[in-house]
């Protein structure tokens, strides 16, 4: 296997490593935070969409490395190389 393909599996093996422990957390500024809980309060639901949104934009950077990744992957991988192992032994004297 190549090396890279190799980090790139270690890579994507720690980001679902990761996912799976993820928390729901309630975060945001305090001009944020008294405009949502005044809205829920009123019964709108835009507590919903401004998280999903927080979601969205984090989410985006790490799609754009992703994408990124592949696309040095199928660039820069090695094609059609020939393998000319000779018969002999191998002598390690």
């Amino acid at each position: 296997m190549v090396k890279g393909l190799k980090i790139l599996l270690v890579l994507f093996a720690c980001s679902l490593l990761a996912g799976a422990f993820i928390q729901p957390a309630n975060a945001q500024c305090a001009m944020c935070t008294t405009a949502v809980e005044s809205n829920a309060k009123a019964g709108n639901t835009t507590t919903n969409g401004l998280n999903n949104g927080i979601v969205y934009l984090l989410a985006a950077p790490y799609i754009a490395v992703a994408v990124i990744g592949y696309i040095w992957y199928k660039k820069y991988r090695r094609k059609n190389i020939a393998i000319d192992m000779p018969d002999e032994r191998l002598h390690l004297n």
